[in-house]
């Protein structure tokens, strides 16, 4: 094989281990921007900065789509009857709360690329992976019955308020669903309503996100080369498939468990960073 396939070859390995981490991190609230930071820690890219920054962010088109694939009966607002198109009265209520939520996003979201210069490191992942880990215990030990179990039951007033939380996510290590699912929990949401609407959340703020990156690459004039389109390829079909068994077990896990077990392992894992990184410091 030439030198040219085997270097595309590890690149193309490099982008599906990308694909796995995210596919399984985007939906369970352990922060797949953490994890992306200490997968490239290990592993790096023969590729240009410009690209990784858009990499980063695209590569959750695929795991969107796991969402819109899974969810389609419940996010496609038209149906049939007697052969007729109607529309759906509860999915528009649940699109209108869906973009209420997201509009805290929109705010905040020219804030993105500086909080990516200045907090995107292991340090800052490692401090909130362990704060948002702790703060699954506080809000699981002071949980009550839950009085919003559907979707048609979440208020306007909720949507905001759960979406100034996901606004939280812009801190690397913090976890978009990690922390919608906390402020959910707090405003009296079941687990899996959170976890549902988590879902259908990501896909306009994801979208956008990704839009706005490819849009941003093109515009500075950088041009992706062969091998950096298969990656991106690669990275988007892998996430897609694994986000499709991740949203399953979680949907399945919320209806007999609680969260505190990824509290654990957010608590675990940032103190394994914290230590690995005092250890290289000294040697």
């Amino acid at each position: 094989m030439a030198q040219g396939g085997v270097f595309t070859f590890f690149e193309i390995i490099k982008a599906i281990l990308m694909g796995i981490v995210e596919g399984i991190t985007e939906w369970l609230p352990i922060s797949s921007t953490g994890h992306m930071i200490l997968l490239e820690q290990v592993i790096k890219f023969n590729a240009s900065e410009e690209f990784m920054s858009m990499f980063r962010v695209v590569i959750q088109l695929g795991a969107i789509m796991a969402v819109v694939v899974l969810f389609w009966g419940k996010l496609w607002p038209f149906g049939m009857k007697r052969g007729r198109v109607i529309s759906k009265p509860s999915v528009w209520s649940l699109w209108f709360k869906v973009v209420a939520a997201t509009l805290p996003v929109l705010v905040i979201s020219p804030l993105d690329n500086w909080m990516e210069d200045h907090f995107y490191n292991y340090i800052t992942v490692a401090a909130m992976l362990i704060l948002y880990g702790i703060l699954f215990f506080v809000v699981e030990n002071r949980r009550i019955t839950p009085h919003v179990t559907k979707l048609e039951q979440i208020t306007y007033r909720d949507a905001l308020i759960i979406g100034l939380w996901q606004c939280l996510a812009i801190i690397p290590g913090t976890s978009r669903s990690g922390a919608t699912i906390v402020g959910g929990l707090l405003l009296g949401l079941s687990r899996a309503c959170v976890a549902e609407f988590t879902f259908y959340l990501a896909i306009p703020v994801m979208a956008g996100a990704s839009l706005l990156k490819v849009v941003k690459f093109a515009v500075s004039g950088s041009v992706m080369t062969g091998t950096e389109v298969a990656v991106l390829a690669v990275g988007c079909v892998v996430a897609f498939g694994v986000s499709l068994a991740a949203i399953r077990f979680l949907m399945d896990y919320v209806k007999r468990h609680d969260f505190k077990f990824f509290g654990v392992y957010r608590i675990v894992l940032g103190i394994i960073v914290l230590a690995v990184a005092a250890v290289t410091a000294i040697f």
